[in-house]
């Protein structure tokens, strides 16, 4: 690596790239235009007497050529044993490249990338398949990228009321308590079920290895908002959801990434064709989003390089103006 060439930007500097109203845009407007991003590599790290940990790598680059053509990739381990150490469960690097020279050009807070483009991703979706009016918001986790998701979702719909569970019940009042801060009405769920019936926009940010919460119990005009699961094994929603939902993805790649979707798939509660498009085909409009305010819409995300790269672009021209 040239040190001497590469720009090394903090975390404090790749938040300040990365407002989620810009980062919301710039995803509208990338998804369409997508970029060459090879599957994914899952490397599985046997970690004694804890939960099998994840190493990603998760390389993208510019498709069409010209001046501002970049490459990037990003380096992410996934340890949920961490949970129990206090630690956060996910950690990333994210490098990026001129792809005309390849040379490097910056190394950034992969992190923050991962946890904003996440969120942001997911308000994106929100904002094409939950009601115009949702104001309230159930959040299932209070992690890193949990704890962004109500500040994300509000640039696209008026979210007043945020409800949280978390397996960890500390969690959940310290980020009611930020929350509380940032303006929301804030609780902590006692009662999923009544949550559940009673929430505009669900959205699960966790690394559940079983459903959540029971489909059943989920009313019409609902939007669910699942952006935790990205392994066969890790799942948020049962059978029944899925098969009732009109569902959208952030990318194909789903298919064989998320248990959300393997699965229900193996289960015979659903087939590859019960998705109805990917978040790309809702911003160019080739199908249909929300269509009335009874149905009940799930967009499933396991993330993707594309997001990642249109992250890493903002912040890196952000500190270059």
């Amino acid at each position: 690596m040239n040190v001497k060439n590469i720009r090394f930007i903090d975390e404090a500097q790749s938040k300040a790239g990365l407002g989620f109203r810009e980062l919301v845009d710039a995803l509208a407007a990338g998804f369409p235009v997508g970029c060459e991003a090879p599957l994914r590599h899952h490397h599985v790290i046997a970690s004694p007497g804890q939960p099998d940990s994840t190493l990603l790598l998760m390389p993208a680059w510019d498709s069409v050529a010209g001046p501002d053509r970049l490459l990037g990739v990003k380096l992410v381990t996934v340890y949920p044993g961490n949970t129990a150490k206090r630690l956060p469960g996910l950690a990333s690097t994210y490098l990026l490249f001129d792809a005309g020279t390849g040379q490097e050009i910056a190394l950034i807070d992969g992190n923050v990338i991962t946890a904003r483009r996440t969120a942001a991703t997911a308000a994106l979706g929100a904002r094409f398949l939950s009601r115009v009016d949702a104001g309230t918001l159930l959040l299932f986790g209070s992690g890193r990228v949990a704890s962004l998701v109500p500040e994300a979702m509000r640039t696209v719909r008026p979210i007043e009321r945020v409800m949280i569970w978390d397996i960890r019940r500390d969690g959940a009042a310290s980020l009611a308590d930020e929350l509380e801060r940032q303006g929301f009405e804030t609780s902590i769920v006692d009662d999923v079920q009544a949550a559940v019936a009673s929430a505009d926009i669900i959205s699960a940010a966790t690394l559940a290895t079983e459903p959540l919460f029971d489909g059943d119990w989920v009313r019409p005009g609902t939007h669910v908002d699942l952006i935790g699961s990205f392994t066969p094994k890790m799942r948020e929603a049962d059978d029944r959801l899925i098969a009732k939902a009109a569902l959208y993805v952030d990318t194909l790649d789903a298919l064989h990434e998320t248990g959300d979707l393997i699965q229900p798939i193996e289960a015979g509660a659903i087939d590859a064709d019960h998705i109805r498009g990917t978040i790309a085909d809702l911003c160019r409009g080739t199908v249909v989003g929300r269509s009335n305010d009874r149905a009940i819409t799930l967009f499933k995300a396991v993330g993707s390089s594309l997001a990642d790269l249109i992250a890493a672009r903002l912040i890196y021209h952000s500190l270059s103006i």
